[in-house]
């Protein structure tokens, strides 16, 4: 079964253009909560309202991204959204206050959001049903080493020479996005999963059950993750590392790469658990260290763990949620996924740049290690039917494409 192809043109491709979106991603995520603090003067909790109302943006309309792909052809769809993509990031050259900047940031998740649900069903489509596990966890390294790639730019632009460097940097990674999708050429079939009779509109039509219980535990993990994202280059600062900061994100990667190609197939020919429960451990070993890092290898070791752990979790998280639903609910499915996904994110973003006003990071992370922790039971709680249906498929062999084997998670 193994035998089906993977790397196929359209598979490359669109998991190139999500590179060069999350990279531009990523590099306004670490540098926007440092422009509001040092170029707009902005407090803690602006540094953490830049993330919170991107996301929430992006979570508001995936639901309905997700229809529109049940009635829109993808390529079209995903140019679209690729388009304004690009021309929100161009407007940060002339941001000058933290009111604009949220407006902006507003509008940008909207055309992330809808990009995003659009790529990721698009992917789903695309990987052969026996190849889930491992093409979706070479999907997501893309998103894995834009994490690397665009901090890694942003930060060091940011620190040489300015913010508008970084501004045209990350204009140019949402260009290429642009003209790599564009280059996707779909087969008919997979243009549009619409059908020619459809019944009223619902509300549940904008959510797939099936991905509830999985995306969830996804957030509460996305929960922690947000106090990385938001913040480490902060703390990286506060605790005399800021040259280390940089490359807290190139150690994440290549542990993370290092262990890909063995996570994917594994998940595939075993199951989710045997992958599952080892990375939250690993992820709740990183915080720690994380919240003990005063010397680099320390600070860098945390990374190593981090990239271990979380690094694995996210691709499995969403290749479950992708699995549970049927082939005409992917797009749903992975819009549901995302935007629960993201509501963590946001969340944390917000709640812990409240905190770190009062808290130091260092006990915020020491905190989170124990959240990394607590999730073990989180996960067990909500998944375990779906865990043992999916290792009696691995075992036997009976995997249903339709995503009908487990309709209760």
């Amino acid at each position: 079964m193994n035998s089906e192809k993977l790397w196929t043109r359209n598979f490359i491709s669109i998991s190139a253009s999500t590179l060069f979106l999350f990279l531009t991603f990523y590099c306004l995520l670490v540098i926007l909560p440092l422009y509001a603090l040092e170029d707009l003067h902005g407090q803690a909790t602006d540094a953490g309202l830049v993330v919170t109302v991107f996301l929430l943006a992006a979570i508001l309309i995936r639901p309905i991204a997700g229809q529109w792909l049940g009635r829109i052809e993808k390529r079209s769809l995903l140019l679209l959204s690729l388009c304004l993509f690009l021309i929100a990031d161009l407007f940060y050259f002339f941001m000058h206050s933290i009111g604009s900047l949220l407006v902006l940031r507003f509008m940008h998740g909207i055309s992330f959001g809808i990009v995003t649900t659009v790529c990721g069903t698009i992917v789903a489509d695309l990987i052969p049903s026996s190849r889930k596990g491992e093409g979706m966890g070479y999907y997501a390294m893309a998103m894995n080493l834009a994490m690397v790639i665009g901090p890694f730019v942003g930060l060091t632009t940011f620190y040489r020479w300015g913010a508008t460097t970084s501004f045209i940097i990350s204009s140019i990674f949402a260009l290429f996005a642009l003209i790599l999708g564009s280059s996707l050429r779909l087969p008919k079939e997979q243009q549009t999963v619409a059908t020619k009779t459809q019944a009223a509109f619902h509300i549940k039509q904008l959510f797939e059950v099936s991905a509830v219980r999985i995306s969830v535990t996804a957030a509460f993990f996305s929960f922690v993750y947000a106090s990385i994202l938001s913040f480490v280059s902060v703390y990286a600062k506060e605790i005399g590392l800021a040259k280390a900061a940089s490359y807290f994100f190139v150690v994440y990667a290549v542990v993370m790469l290092l262990s890909r190609p063995f996570t994917g197939k594994l998940f595939d020919k075993r199951g989710a658990n045997v992958i599952i429960y080892p990375a939250i451990i690993f992820f709740a070993i990183g915080m720690l260290l994380l919240s003990m890092a005063h010397t680099t290898f320390l600070f860098l070791l945390s990374a190593a763990c981090i990239g271990l752990g979380w690094g694995t979790l996210f691709p499995c998280f969403q290749t479950i949620a992708v699995q549970n639903a049927a082939p005409q609910r992917r797009g749903v499915a992975t819009a549901t996924f995302l935007s629960i996904f993201d509501s963590g994110v946001g969340l944390g973003s917000f709640v812990i740049g409240l905190a770190a006003v009062h808290i130091h990071l260092s006990f915020l992370y020491l905190y989170c290690s124990l959240l990394v922790l607590i999730g073990v039971g989180v996960y067990y709680t909500l998944n375990r039917d779906h865990a043992a249906a999916s290792t009696r498929s691995k075992q036997y062999g009976n995997e249903n494409p339709s995503g009908q084997h487990n309709q209760a998670v």
